[in-house]
């Protein structure tokens, strides 16, 4: 089966078509129609046009047709959550948790509505601020959460009365275009459309002059890239980008307790989350027992295709993160002490066995850059004075985490963090009503929330004389 684009309300091959690579196996398992430049005009010309009659036609409108999208997409659940294991690499049970968000993102943000806000009503003057949706709006998504980021930014940007032109990484198309299926029937033609290419069209999308909006996701290399193709047209960004986000653990902290923890919040997705835990700051009286217990679970793992009920972890998404993965190690194996892991597996497919190394300099590799992937060093600290500044010592700013019993003593190390999100004793709490997003060179703007809603619209202030 060969799966298609969305243009104009139609499924359409494509100029040219995509082999797409299950990692569990490194071999092609799937086709995907590939667009050409001629396509994406044709997608975007078509959200234009839709995009008067989409706005005018009102939110309770939309939700309902939003509704009936998630409907749909629960209809065709297990479709979903088997294709995205197949193409992405994550155990099935994560693909089913996965899809279950992406559906809850329709209902949720389908069911928002941004309401006028009076900001001034005194005797002789009314000023009321209004929301505007701004017309077109390019979404681009990447391969480690391909269909939830999508959802999130689709389901919000449809909501708020925009159209869209969605544009999936070419390595995990499929999901997206099964959107595309789904949403054909219930949609009307050009508010939703959905565009695959090989990493060749971005730059057309980000800068095209129709194009209102960019939302993206992904890395602050191609961040910087979105940003600058967009600045002709002044067009508007939500740029959620890398991170090498710290974990740090108080001295009251449990170390079995917290070694389970930190292991997860590292290697969720096999390590391959912009807010999984990369830099990990243990109090040196810790270090050993964290170490050792981390090391132990690293060990225990069980690799493979996520398909197999077995399956604890599996392959990194795609050849390139999985050949950058093997550098890094080898770079990490001359720098610090590598207690388990970091080798990748004799068999097909993309597979590194989970590492945990200590006695790294804060300027090695591993520390310095975002691995986004299975690799995680322990570093060990004497005083909280010291282990905020190095925490701190980093372009990045996405999320963090404080481990520790003393709440208050937590929350104040938690606000000495230069990051958009940080948790106290717990990771990856992403509620729809909570906005997140970095700073630094994590990123601008917010996606979630009252405030990821207004990142997809105009604000107009009227003000009366009465």
């Amino acid at each position: 089966m060969e799966f298609k684009l969305l243009i104009d309300g139609d499924l359409v091959n494509g100029a040219d078509s995509l082999a797409v690579i299950n990692p569990a196996t490194g071999e092609p398992f799937a086709t995907c129609a590939r667009a050409d430049a001629a396509q994406l005009e044709r997608a975007i010309t078509a959200a234009k046009r839709a995009f008067p009659a989409w706005r005018d036609g009102g939110q309770p409108q939309r939700q309902e047709l939003l509704h009936k999208l998630a409907d749909a997409m629960e209809a065709r659940f297990e479709d979903f959550a088997r294709l995205l294991t197949q193409e992405q690499g994550k155990p099935l049970a994560e693909a089913q948790f996965e899809v279950g968000g992406a559906i809850a993102a329709f209902r949720h943000f389908g069911a928002q509505v941004l309401y006028p806000e009076t900001l001034l009503d005194e005797p002789g003057s009314l000023v009321v601020e209004h929301y505007a949706p701004l017309g077109v709006v390019g979404c681009i998504v990447p391969w480690n959460f391909p269909m939830v980021l999508l959802a999130i930014k689709v389901s919000i940007a449809l909501s708020t009365g925009n159209t869209v032109v969605a544009k999936p990484a070419p390595t995990t198309p499929l999901t997206a275009a099964l959107l595309g299926e789904v949403a054909a029937a219930i949609l009307p033609p050009g508010v939703f459309n959905v565009i695959v290419d090989a990493n060749d069209l971005g730059g057309l999308l980000s800068s095209h002059p129709d194009v209102a909006k960019i939302s993206f996701t992904g890395s602050t290399v191609t961040g910087r890239k979105v940003m600058a193709s967009a600045a002709a047209t002044l067009k508007r960004l939500t740029l959620e980008l890398g991170g090498n986000d710290v974990a740090i653990v108080l001295d009251d902290a449990d170390p079995a307790e917290v070694a389970a923890k930190l292991y997860a919040a590292a290697t969720f997705n096999a390590g391959q989350v912009c807010m999984a835990a990369k830099r990990l700051y243990v109090p040196n009286t810790m270090l050993d027992e964290i170490g050792e217990r981390m090391a132990a679970m690293a060990s225990a793992t069980v690799l493979g295709d996520g398909l197999d009920p077995g399956t604890q972890m599996g392959p990194i998404q795609n050849k390139m993160q999985f050949d950058k993965l093997q550098e890094l190690m080898a770079a990490t194996r001359s720098e610090g002490t590598v207690l388990t892991g970091g080798a990748r597996l004799n068999r097909p497919g993309y597979f590194i066995q989970p590492a945990i190394v200590r006695d790294l300099a804060d300027n090695a590799q591993l520390v310095t850059e975002e691995q986004f992937g299975p690799l995680v060093p322990l570093l060990s600290y004497d005083t909280i004075e010291d282990v905020i500044a190095r925490a701190n010592a980093s372009d990045y700013g996405l999320g963090g985490t404080v481990w520790g019993k003393d709440l208050d003593k937590a929350a104040t190390v938690a606000r000495g963090i230069e990051t958009g999100t940080v948790w106290i004793n717990k990771h990856l709490d992403l509620r729809f009503d909570v906005p997140f997003g970095g700073v630094k060179q994590s990123g601008l703007g917010r996606e979630q929330g009252q405030a990821g809603l207004k990142e997809f619209v105009d604000v107009r202030v009227v003000s009366m004389a009465r």
